[in-house]
């Protein structure tokens, strides 16, 4: 596998603007306004930048999730208009109270990194626990939580190396070939599994009605849908308990203005429910029978 780094320390690879050159000198990130948090494996070296990376043969895509929260945390606000409507300003969780009740009216109470701390819930057994990115809430005027919903956040890993990729952009602000690759297979093991799990969690909370969002970049949203045999397979719901909701994004299609983060749009919106999403997840397409059988033969030379 091979590509190039799209986008490093928030702006495009091929932008030369002040601004661009100035952020990877200081190994800021323009999202958070502050020093990026991605550390590369090898020590010394400094945090690693990359936000996303542009396969040889495909579109550029997300790597990193903060690269998500472009334009303050636009795809939380997505997600409170979609579940509570529009209107109930988005406040770190734990002042969320006292504002809807100075204020006289509905906040949303954030809960997740930055924000208001991510919420950890014991699991059965009583050890350990599991996690959700985010917990938007909706507190009423009286101080009152009247329902929540969970948000999960996911780009894709990377495999090979970037390394002298990297390099050479903090150098020279050159982009060259490295053998940087997406690891899709993190979607069968890891992504699915999860919004399975997770979205049957919720579906038992008494004040979670509207279930689950999923929000990813458009290529991680296409290889979901690829693996669950199509959007067909996932027929549409209203928002209920047992949803799971999918938002996409995606580069706004307009021409690149150096010394600018690129703008990212809204391209997918998809509920369905989370029973839906197992069926279609649990009936995968089985290879030919005795595929093993042929493989060994072949490597023994009997084939």
């Amino acid at each position: 596998m091979s590509g190039t780094i799209h986008e490093i320390f928030g702006y495009r690879a091929d932008d030369k603007s002040e601004v661009a050159r100035r952020a990877a000198e200081q190994y800021r990130c323009p999202i958070l306004d502050s020093r990026c948090e991605k550390q590369l494996h090898t020590t010394g070296d400094g945090p690693a930048g990359v936000c996303s990376i542009k396969p040889m043969t495909s579109s550029p895509v997300v790597c990193c999730p903060i690269r998500l929260y472009a334009d303050e945390y636009r795809v939380l606000r997505d997600v409170a208009d979609i579940a509570f409507g529009p209107g109930p300003k988005l406040v770190p969780g734990g002042s969320a109270v006292p504002v809807a009740m100075r204020d006289g009216r509905p906040v949303v109470a954030v809960f997740g990194k930055r924000w208001g701390g991510e919420l950890r819930v014991p699991k059965k057994s009583g050890t350990g626990g599991y996690w959700v990115d985010w917990v938007l809430a909706l507190v009423n005027e009286r101080g009152d939580l009247e329902e929540f919903v969970a948000v999960e956040v996911q780009t894709i890993d990377t495999t090979g190396n970037y390394k002298n990729g990297r390099r050479a952009l903090l150098d020279t602000r050159e982009v060259v070939k490295t053998t940087v690759g997406l690891n899709w297979e993190n979607v069968n093991k890891r992504i699915l599994p999860q919004l399975v799990y997770k979205g049957q969690l919720l579906q038992r909370e008494s004040l979670c009605r509207k279930g689950l969002f999923f929000v990813a970049p458009r290529a991680v949203y296409n290889e979901v849908i690829k693996r669950v045999g199509g959007v067909e397979k996932l027929p549409t719901y209203a928002l209920q308990p047992a949803s799971v909701t999918f938002l996409a994004y995606d580069y706004l299609q307009r021409e690149p203005v150096d010394g600018d983060v690129a703008p990212l749009e809204r391209a997918v919106q998809h509920s369905t429910t989370v029973y839906k999403l197992q069926e279609a997840f649990n009936n995968v397409q089985l290879t030919d029978a005795d595929v093993y059988t042929h493989a060994i033969l072949d490597g023994l030379g009997l084939a």
